[in-house]
């Protein structure tokens, strides 16, 4: 497979912040990558740099002389009055046949299609730009945050997109369950380096968890073996008879290194107001009309959600999600019926509009002490603060120069400091790293209140919620099921749809493009192929369970000695193992070509 794109001895500073330090990485055609890494580590300067509008500092991007990037742009590429189909033949240059075609994979058809693009919500004018990807046929899509408010059906569309999509992909994104359906490597950026590893991202972080459990082990070995080895030389060097002894033992101290291990990078260990738990129903809608005064956006609302549930509200962008959280928050009145909460409901609120007009001019620290509880000290304020990464001097920092995660942090850390017995959150994983939507969810799950909330993120709400409640086609209901169950229910609605579509272009999928197995080599070659993947795949599964089973010994082994033997054969294991999977892969792309 031909390497697209080289990264090579990258560095990468503003002032003081060193983003790259020496990173390397590979790009190879029909692979998907997802990248990762924390708020700030550099992912969208790295994405910068490779479309060609940053430059290194030192080092160099080697870019294949076919390679042709698509990227999913962020700002707005719509003229006025221009219809998506418009613009998918000015940017494209295709005809309406084609355009309208590859728009219909993304379900864009009628109105969707004719009307003007400009008054389409975020979520289908981010299916117009992922059509006009499609049609300039890139061998290289860089995707910056793809999911960020885009409902759940559109993202499933995006997976189905890039599934078929036979080409190479780097993917950043906190979404884990949107990585594991599409990329088949995971990149990681930390402290400067990249590291590229041949696995989903689940693989990949169990895979980092695993290693620092084994070098932790081993090292405990090695330094119980450097403490007996210099017991040995403090005892015997001085004797004339042991003194040669005494010597080789010195030098084999020299040659035992301890492996360096990188201090954890900070974790939001996030804590949730201590309430207690409460019984009935926590808020109440009977025969409830939601939305403006020139629109009705959902009638005939009736449901209840009771205390200590965590509800989740789904359904498509544009259905009215905001609009009934903003309802109930009593940001927004009611147009009939009536919403009533709870004796002693006390809500604490989280949403995009709170964390984007926060106090330019306040610092971190000024600004939870403006939101906590009279009588809360210095020392609760700052142990909040660094919970949600504000350390040091960073509490003294304008919230003018924050990012949009650590804005995002710093509203969150002021509904923490209250004593909120119910949580209503909107997008609250918006901008937030992998580790802290972990901490938030694990916060979430201890929690002995009432939590509402919306959610892109199929792992956070496959976690948290309890209770569904769907926002579809002018209704508010409580859905009977659990989110696997709406999520199979989304699926089988798409599913079904690309199977009419289909139907209706004369009765079966559209053809396969063209294939290396179109050409006149000798059909042996797929059999050869198949026999050498079965062939690999035993290794793998042998090297598997042998990787396994050292890894067990090695963690309950006691002798230093035996430790160290056991770290050496697993360390060649490994080795063999990743080249087991690489050979895998390459012979399982190579098959695909039959297909």
């Amino acid at each position: 497979m031909a390497v697209l794109l080289q990264i090579r001895d990258a560095h990468k500073s503003y002032g003081e912040q060193v983003l790259l330090d020496g990173a390397e990485a590979t790009l190879i055609e029909d692979v998907k990558v997802g990248f990762i890494g924390r708020n700030g580590a550099g992912k969208s300067t790295l994405l910068r740099i490779l479309l060609g509008e940053e430059e290194l500092d030192r080092g160099e991007v080697i870019r294949h002389p076919r390679l042709s990037v698509g990227y999913l742009r962020q700002h707005d590429p719509f003229q006025p009055g221009e219809s998506a189909l418009d613009f998918l033949m000015r940017d494209s240059g295709q005809p309406d046949w084609k355009c309208g075609e590859v728009a219909g994979e993304f379900e864009l058809k009628g109105a969707y299609l004719e009307g003007p693009v400009k008054e389409l919500s975020g979520g289908w004018q981010t299916r117009v730009k992922l059509a006009a990807l499609l049609l300039h046929e890139p061998n290289l899509l860089l995707l910056d945050e793809p999911t960020n408010f885009l409902d759940l059906r559109t993202q499933i569309l995006l997976e189905h997109f890039l599934r078929n999509f036979r080409q190479a992909c780097l993917i950043v994104s906190h979404d884990r369950a949107f990585l594991k359906a599409t990329c088949s490597h995971t990149l990681d950026l930390s402290r400067g380096k990249l590291t590229m590893f041949p696995g989903p991202i689940d693989a990949f972080l169990d895979n980092v968890a695993e290693q620092k459990e084994r070098d932790e082990k081993t090292n405990a070995a090695i330094v119980a073996k450097q403490k007996q080895l210099q017991r040995f030389i403090d005892k015997n060097r001085a004797n004339a008879n042991t003194a040669s002894q005494a010597r080789s033992k010195a030098k084999q101290l020299e040659r035992l290194q301890t492996t360096e291990i990188a201090d954890d990078e900070p974790t939001a260990f996030i804590r949730t107001p201590v309430v207690e738990p409460r019984r009935g129903p926590a808020v109440r809608c009977q025969n409830l009309s939601i939305g403006y005064p020139d629109r009705t956006v959902a009638t005939d609302i009736d449901v209840e959600i009771e205390h200590g549930e965590r509800a989740a509200i789904v359904g498509d962008n544009g259905q009215g999600k905001t609009t009934f959280l903003r309802t109930i928050v009593d940001s927004l009145k009611p147009l009939s019926g009536s919403l009533r909460w709870g004796h002693g409901c006390d809500l604490g609120v989280y949403a995009q509009h709170v964390y984007t007009s926060l106090p330019e001019n306040q610092t971190v620290q000024q600004y939870l002490e403006f939101n906590s509880l009279p009588g809360t000290t210095t020392q609760q304020i700052l142990k909040v603060a660094g919970a949600m990464l504000f350390r040091g001097g960073a509490v003294k920092k304008k919230i003018s120069v924050l990012s949009g995660g650590e804005r995002a942090r710093l509203c969150m850390a002021g509904i923490l400091l209250g004593e909120h017995n119910v949580l209503i959150l909107d997008e609250p994983g918006n901008h937030l790293d992998v580790e802290t939507i972990e901490a938030l969810a694990s916060a979430l799950l201890e929690y002995k209140g009432t939590v509402i909330f919306t959610s892109h993120d199929r792992h956070f709400m496959k976690r948290v919620a309890t209770c569904i409640v769907e926002v579809r086609d002018g209704s508010v209901r409580n859905y009977n099921g659990d989110y696997d169950a709406y999520l199979y229910a989304v699926n089988k609605e798409i599913d079904d749809g690309e199977r009419e579509r289909h139907a209706s272009k004369g009765g079966t999928a559209p053809p396969p493009a063209p294939t290396k197995a179109a050409s006149n080599e000798p059909q042996m070659d797929e059999r050869k192929l198949r026999k050498e993947l079965s062939k690999a795949e035993k290794a793998i599964a042998r090297l598997d369970e042998q990787k396994t089973d050292l890894n067990a010994k090695l963690m309950s082994e006691t002798d230093p000695d035996e430790a160290l033997r056991l770290h050496n054969e697993l360390t060649a294991i490994t080795e063999q193992l990743g080249e087991a999977e690489e050979r895998w892969c390459e012979l399982q792309e190579q098959l695909e070509a039959y297909a």
